[in-house]
């Protein structure tokens, strides 16, 4: 990989990564209420989380979160896995939104009130797809043959 590559993705691989680890710690040690509120919300949108008590399933978010931040943050993965990652993160998310009625207006996409914060994640999937086809085009400039 380039310098240039490198350089260019490097704000985006920062920001996303600073934040999402940054979440991930915070949701580390968090308390009871903590862990029955997001796990809640979870298992609204995807049914088959309910079996899980939430203690758990806040500990398993945030161990999902740090390893996102932390590969994106690393240098040494390649900017396509960095991408995959983040888009399947920001997909659960997105996912999220989607399946949650009170996040959006009814028969449409846009928030309401309570779903902006939520609504905002799908910057994250947009980093994340910038990052694969950034490392898709970048492989194949690399193979194509000269031309004159």
């Amino acid at each position: 990989m380039t310098l240039a590559a490198k350089l260019r993705r490097a704000p985006l691989r920062l920001t996303t990564g600073a934040f999402i680890l940054n979440s991930g710690l915070g949701k580390w040690a968090g308390g009871e209420e903590q862990a029955k509120g997001i796990h809640g919300m979870a298992a609204g949108a995807y049914p088959a989380l309910q079996k899980m008590q939430p203690a758990t399933f806040l500990r398993t978010l945030s161990v999902a979160e740090i390893a996102t931040g932390a590969v994106l943050l690393a240098p040494i993965v390649p900017a396509g896995i960095a991408g995959v990652a983040l888009t399947a993160f920001a997909g659960g998310l997105v996912g999220l939104y989607l399946r949650t009625p009170a996040l959006h207006e009814p028969g449409g996409v846009r928030p309401t009130q309570d779903g902006i914060a939520i609504a905002k994640d799908v910057w994250m999937a947009g980093a994340g797809a910038s990052l694969i086809i950034d490392a898709v085009t970048t492989r194949s400039k690399k193979k194509a043959p000269a031309t004159d």
